[in-house]
């Protein structure tokens, strides 16, 4: 009896000859930035092809979120982009005051603790690309300098949020209290200090011949190509591309902020460096006029105890107040039925929540759009042509953070 066999199927055939090896880079290489891993075929040291394996720091955060209350839920968030965690929040309660009407009904002084914790956030993020991107390349002075500033804005987070990493301070509806006494004048320290601390760190890197020689014409991406792959933040403006969600589609009046979108045409691993050192001192800036209107007092969050907890000290005089602290300490509160999408400028560009409810205390359906794994995929493309000793300088550019990548 003859039966006929299908010919075998091969997925992704690659024609190798006597010249070309595969190595695999990683996924606990350093220098991959997390646990990343990249196939690479090379000539030599030449690399012509480059396969990216990702999902090994899967944590189900997006699901276990749909398990939590609607509060609960921000707890996971912040740790799916750890060098952003205030950011995560901030794009999460946003999209979730959208669902609940109250995007309008924020106190000021609760949008400028926001912006001004973005924006710290957004630098420290930075501090902790440059120093570990310097390390990469050799420049270990860097991680100091770039830590340093990091330190000091920790303290700052720490002394209005409670954790340097973690916080958990926002709140749908406003923040978690308001600025502790002594917090605007530890402010205007690191305001103070923060100019001459850049101004060594671009003394360090910015016209260092090695670092030039390491970065310039390195992962070249062009405006087409940057937009073609969806790409956002500084990898895309350092394409020549001015897109930032901030200017584009402001959220908690950043409109009312004055502050430059950095961007360079060259498309190349130095051009993403000179962006980001940049944002830096931008975002400098919007924390300077933030902590100006932080001057003046006020609320801190909306007066709706089916929302915020009453005060803690009404709980003893008001049994009013102890219902609705417990109903919403035992049960959370419910969202009207919906879906909204909400993004916010992320240090690593636009971070986006869809949020879906269907009138329960939880969350129907959360989904992330994480930049890092849009901005990663290029990798693939211009990575080929470059020295694998020129992979862990792309990778470094790209910035990505692979809690955000694999979720």
């Amino acid at each position: 009896m003859n039966v006929d066999v299908p010919p075998a199927r091969s997925l992704d055939v690659v024609e190798r000859d006597a010249n070309t090896m595969t190595l695999s880079l990683g996924p606990q290489h350093p220098s991959t930035h997390g646990v990343l891993q990249v196939v690479v075929e090379v000539s030599g040291e030449v690399i012509e092809r480059a396969d990216m394996e990702i999902g090994y720091l899967h944590t189900g955060i997006e699901k276990s979120a749909e398990n939590l209350f609607w509060t609960q839920a921000q707890t996971v968030l912040e740790r799916m982009d750890y060098l952003n965690p205030i950011g995560n929040a901030f794009c999460y309660v946003l999209a979730a005051e959208k669902l609940l009407g109250i995007t309008d009904k924020i106190p000021p002084r609760a949008q400028q603790i926001r912006v001004l914790g973005a924006e710290l956030t957004r630098i420290s993020s930075h501090c902790v690309w440059l120093g570990t991107h310097g390390i990469d390349l050799g420049a270990i002075s860097a991680f100091w300098y770039a830590f340093n500033i990091r330190e000091k804005i920790l303290d700052v987070i720490e002394s209005f949020g409670g954790a340097r990493m973690h916080p958990n301070y926002l709140r749908i509806g406003g923040v978690n209290g308001d600025v502790p006494d002594g917090l605007l004048e530890q402010l205007d320290a690191l305001i103070k200090e923060f100019p001459g601390r850049m101004g060594e760190l671009r003394k360090l890197l910015q016209n260092n011949p090695i670092w030039r020689d390491r970065t310039i014409d390195i992962g070249t991406i062009s405006a087409e190509e940057a937009v073609g792959w969806s790409l956002t933040g500084p990898t895309l403006r350092g394409s020549g591309i001015a897109y930032d969600v901030r200017k584009a589609f402001p959220y908690s009046g950043y409109e009312t902020y004055e502050f430059d979108v950095p961007v360079r045409n060259e498309g190349d691993a130095y051009a993403r460096f000179l962006v980001r050192l940049d944002e830096m001192d931008e975002s400098m800036r919007i924390v300077q006029q933030a902590r100006a209107r932080l001057a003046e007092p006020g609320p801190v969050v909306i007066d709706d105890p089916k929302i915020v907890p009453p005060p803690k000290e009404t709980i003893a005089l008001s049994m009013e107040a102890l219902i609705h602290h417990f109903k919403i300490v035992s049960e959370g509160f419910r969202v009207p039925p919906g879906d909204v999408y909400q993004s916010i400028e992320g240090p690593r560009g636009e971070m986006g929540y869809y949020l879906v409810s269907n009138g329960n205390n939880r969350p129907y359906r959360v989904r992330t759009r994480p930049p890092s794994l849009y901005n990663l995929q290029c990798l693939k493309q211009i990575a080929i042509g470059h020295l694998i000793a020129d992979m862990v300088v792309m990778i470094g550019s790209l910035d990505p953070v692979f809690g955000e990548v694999d979720r």
